[in-house]
Parts: C-alpha cells; structure tokens; sequence
C-alpha cells in the first residue's frame, strides 16, 4: 500500500470555484487524510482526504456525513483560462477563519 507524504494541513481551504460572493462560498474544512485498509483498492483510492462544506449544498446536504476525495485530486494543480493554480487553497487570514469557525460551530455544533 502506497502512503502519500503530501498530506495537506488540517484547517480550511477553498475550491478553486471560490468567489468573493460570501465568505463561505466554496469553504470546506479538511479534517484529515485517511488511508484504505484493503489491498485490493485502486492505487488513486489508497489515500483519501476527508472534509466536510462550509455552506449548505443542494447535492449533499446531509451534515452527518463527511465527504471523501482523492488526495492526489485534492493537492493537484488545474488549469483554467490559461492559469494554473491549486485546486484547494489553504487559507490563512485569522479573520476568514474566526468567521468560518463561527459558520462551523453553527452548521455542525463543534
């Protein structure tokens, strides 16, 4: 079983289809990285980031589930009229996270 060493920091991040519309817009906060337990498992499913949506989504909007992804889909760059950046971006700003923290506490109550 492959182990990434490119494992993200837990925290919140934004999706590359972040806008500035709202603060929460595309937020997710990453919990961590878990790893398959089974040998048979695809070498891209070995390593899987778990996190969870900062706003109501229409698609998923059962807040007792964790959302899982890829790792190495999760870290790739992308490219997007002709720029290329990361598709989850770390963020940083103690305001943005204080006002995400809040929006946490009231989706999830933690």
């Amino acid at each position: 079983m492959k182990i990434s060493t490119n494992i993200p920091e837990a925290g919140f991040y934004y999706h590359n289809k972040h806008t500035s519309d709202s603060v929460n817009n595309y937020a997710y906060e990453l919990m961590g990285v878990g790893i398959h337990t089974e040998d048979d498992c695809t070498p891209e499913d070995a390593n899987m980031v778990v996190y969870r949506p900062l706003y109501k989504s229409e698609v998923f909007n059962n807040e007792k589930f964790f959302w899982l992804r890829p790792l190495e889909m999760w870290t790739e760059k992308i490219t997007k009229d002709g720029k290329t950046f990361p598709r989850f971006s770390k963020i940083s700003d103690p305001e943005i996270i204080s006002k995400l923290e809040s929006i946490k506490k009231e989706m999830y109550g933690d």
